[in-house]
């Protein structure tokens, strides 16, 4: 098998996020639905994909709960990438972009308790979801 590279700032926003999670699952479907201009690239935190990038972010592996938006040569964790995330959707979903004013240690705290939970309330896959054909291009391999 080949290893895997990237670029060290890709074109485009890329979304790691745990690939046996069923609410991680539902969401990446809900964005891959919403982002109507197909700027965003997923890979599962299984991948070999996502393990490099990891490293090349210097990510702390004890924080990657669920998801993590790399875009423009950074990586967003927690309800950073989230509301980060939301801010590149339809103008319809801007209105999310009130939540920057809430201090981002009650953010995180409302994001991990969630994470910590996700498994719990909404069930886990035994294997990374299989992309279908006419998204399958947006999901880095």
């Amino acid at each position: 098998m080949q290893p895997v590279t990237c670029n060290l700032q890709p074109d485009y926003p890329i979304i790691l996020f745990d690939g046996v999670c069923n609410f991680c699952n539902s969401t990446v479907n809900f964005i891959i639905r919403e982002d109507k201009k197909k700027l965003f690239r997923f890979a599962p935190l299984q991948s070999g994909i996502a393990q490099q990038l990891i490293k090349q972010y210097h990510l702390p592996k004890d924080q990657l709960d669920s998801f993590i938006l790399i875009d423009a040569g950074k990586a967003y964790l927690r309800s950073t990438a989230a509301l980060r995330l939301y801010n590149k959707l339809p103008w319809y979903w801007k209105w999310l972009q009130l939540f920057w004013i809430v201090p981002k240690f009650l953010r995180d705290a409302i994001y991990d308790w969630i994470a910590r939970n996700r498994y719990k309330w909404f069930g886990k896959k035994g294997e990374c979801m299989i992309p279908t054909a006419d998204v399958r291009e947006r999901f880095l391999e």
